[in-house]
């Protein structure tokens, strides 16, 4: 049998050359884990590099005209405002390699428990368009994906990043065998929210407090209600009260707390855990990779891995 060990998905890709005015949120997909290597938290054994997603794999989800557009370098000027970045084929590339990483963490978190990309957490791309910097739906292929290769009947989707993920919320508003749960800042993107499973609207500036409180009442009755085999995290870290644009008021710690919590939840019902990065935009990039950085660390010492 071999060794458990935690499985991160990271490629180079993910790190491809941006306009200028989009630089400074990427850069934290090369630091996440060259910090946790320096510390001594994971080794290079941890991470793997995924290659790029089939596309009768995306196709399970969008649609093949939106995918010929990606792949074609098709977009629209209206179509490349609402993704946020201008069309290249090397994003085109990195969306189907953080896609496929997905899907790969699906496999390493049933035998793991535990799996996480560093990327992901593309949940404003619907089946036909891509919005708010993303292309294709990470989660929303890897659940598809499993369903279809029935390694799953019943999934859930925690999206806990500031914004609600209206492009998941619509892509399965008719599949029950995906349950989608947002908790979401109320007065931010997107403006024109759609309707998840369970939508949770958070007032500006909500505290550790209550914030952590609203999420204990409702997670573990989910949990006991849909009985997932497997459940996506997105851990998004613009819930923090420094970040530029969520409006929320969490702290370091208490954003540690929330992952804390789900992982515990889900590793003592033993529902293997998919985790996305998604969001986070504080002004000093240290913050955003210190948060980001103690998802993986709650990940490794909660698992045991």
């Amino acid at each position: 049998m071999s060794e458990r060990k935690l499985q991160i998905a990271w490629d180079p890709v993910y790190v491809q050359p941006l306009p200028a005015d989009h630089r400074f949120p990427m850069q934290k997909y090369e630091l996440i884990p060259e910090q946790l290597i320096y510390e001594g938290g994971i080794s290079r054994d941890n991470l793997f590099s995924p290659a790029s997603c089939p596309d009768e794999w995306v196709l399970l989800t969008h649609t093949r005209e939106w995918v010929n557009k990606l792949k074609n370098q098709r977009l629209s000027a209206k179509e490349q405002r609402h993704i946020g970045f201008p069309q290249s084929e090397n994003l085109t590339r990195r969306e189907w390699v953080i896609v496929k990483g997905t899907i790969d963490c699906c496999h390493h978190a049933i035998s793991n428990g535990v799996s996480l990309n560093v990327a992901g957490g593309t949940h404003h791309a619907f089946a036909d368009r891509g919005e708010g910097f993303c292309l294709l739906n990470d989660f929303a292929v890897a659940a598809n994906y499993l369903l279809h290769q029935h390694l799953v009947s019943q999934l859930l989707i925690v999206d806990l990043d500031v914004h609600q993920g209206n492009g998941t919320a619509r892509i399965f508003e008719n599949n029950p065998a995906v349950f989608t749960f947002s908790m979401h800042g109320r007065h931010n993107y997107p403006f024109h929210k759609e309707r998840s499973d369970l939508d949770i609207e958070l007032e500006d500036g909500t505290d550790d407090v209550h914030y952590l409180d609203i999420l204990q009442q409702h997670l573990p009755a989910l949990i006991r209600r849909i009985k997932p085999q497997l459940v996506f995290f997105l851990s998004g870290v613009d819930v923090l009260g420094t970040d530029q644009f969520g409006k929320l008021g969490l702290s370091l710690a208490g954003c540690k707390k929330r992952d804390e919590f789900v992982f515990t939840l889900l590793q003592r019902e033993e529902i293997p855990c998919v985790v996305a990065m998604g969001g986070g935009y504080s002004k000093d990039i240290r913050i955003i990779v210190e948060a980001h950085c103690n998802t993986f660390r709650a990940a490794r010492d909660i698992y045991g891995l």
